[in-house]
């Protein structure tokens, strides 16, 4: 069962925007054109909107029926991938190296699909749709808030389209969503030399692919199996010719954990280990390690409102719980550390697709996960301001 209120010429009007986001991929903070295209948006709505400029965020202000009360937040990510698309689709990214492997499109066309709904049928009180940059790398939420994304917003909801799920599903859990997610940058430097004379120099070529596995037993060997943990090296640079020995070389990866203590664990021991095999190589080895996203905890009356919207759009047998929270990260937790939320996530696989994993170049979504995403956002809205009912002093004084 799936309960729309879209009509079909809104969908296809969705439909529209989403190929025309992803056709024209912008990345972190870099989002100029996008940022237009969705004010263009909101101006035909007649919805009031803060656009700074610095860091791209829009945020459309829609009053609703009483404009004094508290405020209900919606948001949408807007930055694209590096990386060239392999989809073949009629609406391949012309951007070359940037594509939507995120589904960030369809976030975006979800949203503005709900505001067309919220504004036609305007909801109990304000919504505050929050077009926000850099999710990918820059933690482009705490520009938002810094642009007042969280203006008298008490209850915060977002969701993101992946393949895990078939298309008329949607996955709500309590709790803990992500994991906590770190980066860092080791640098290598050796002693360069010509390659026929090896013992003359420290390749730091070899010295990383020794670190590259070495690093791996943080997990395998010195992390509880069940508490998990995922050390990535995610890009090497290193060499200028195939005769020349390298004097350098660079690692940059991330560390995902749930736990503070392995967080910990994990970053004391790549610094003990980089020491070490420092010392091995007669090498000067240095990593820094930059705390990322915190983890994304579902706050449960924002949940309990979020899963009674997905029942009542794609009916209670769609409606699915995962059993393990994801090792990816979101910047949504930056909202969630301010006011209550919850994040949900869209089943965007048709039933004869092979699952396409995010930020791979072939992924695309099934285009009828706009309907639902855009339902979703537009119901949750009314019910939250229905269910999470507060006064000025921001109490709450209605519950689910």
């Amino acid at each position: 069962m799936i309960d729309s209120q879209i009509t079909d010429k809104l969908f296809s009007h969705l439909v529209m925007l989403r190929r025309w986001f992803h056709q024209h991929p912008e990345l972190a903070f870099d989002e100029a054109n996008t940022a237009q295209r969705i004010i263009t948006e909101l101006e035909h709505l007649d919805i009031a909107y803060d656009y700074a400029g610095v860091g791209h965020a829009v945020i459309g202000r829609i009053r609703g029926q009483d404009p004094d009360k508290s405020t209900i937040g919606l948001r949408a990510e807007m930055d694209a991938l590096p990386g060239t698309e392999s989809t073949g689709a009629s609406y391949t990214s012309i951007n070359p190296g940037k594509m939507h492997a995120c589904g960030h499109g369809a976030h975006m066309a979800m949203l503005l699909g709900a505001a067309d709904m919220l504004v036609k049928n305007p909801p109990p009180g304000p919504v505050n749709l929050i077009f926000q940059p850099a999710e990918e790398s820059g933690g482009g939420a705490r520009t938002a808030i810094t642009d007042g994304a969280l203006q008298n917003v008490v209850a915060i909801f977002a969701g993101h389209v992946t393949h895990e799920y078939v298309t008329g599903q949607i996955m709500v859990r309590d709790d803990l969503v992500t994991a906590q997610s770190d980066r860092f940058v080791i640098r290598i430097r050796g002693k360069g030399g010509h390659g026929a004379r090896p013992h003359e120099t420290t390749d730091a070529i070899v010295i990383s692919g020794f670190l590259i596995t070495a690093l791996q037993t943080l997990v395998s060997r010195e992390t509880n199996p069940l508490h998990s943990a995922v050390v990535t090296i995610g890009k090497v640079r290193a060499g200028s010719a195939a005769n020349i020995i390298a004097e350098e070389a660079e690692l940059e990866g991330s560390i995902r954990t749930f736990r503070s203590e392995v967080r910990r664990h994990i970053h004391h021991g790549m610094e003990r280990m980089i020491g070490a095999v420092a010392e091995l190589h007669n090498a000067e080895i240095e990593i820094s390690i930059s705390e990322g996203y915190p983890s994304v905890v579902n706050e449960p009356v924002a949940t309990a409102v979020a899963r009674k919207a997905a029942r009542e759009i794609v009916g209670d047998e769609n409606v699915v719980v995962s059993e393990f929270p994801s090792m990816g990260s979101e910047d949504f937790a930056y909202y969630l550390g301010n006011v209550r939320g919850a994040f949900v996530r869209f089943g965007a696989r048709a039933t004869d697709w092979e699952p396409v994993p995010l930020h791979n170049p072939a992924f695309d979504i099934d285009e009828k996960v706009l309907a639902i995403g855009a339902n979703f956002y537009n119901r949750v809205a009314r019910l939250a301001h229905a269910q999470i009912a507060h006064d000025q002093t921001g109490e709450l004084i209605n519950g689910v």
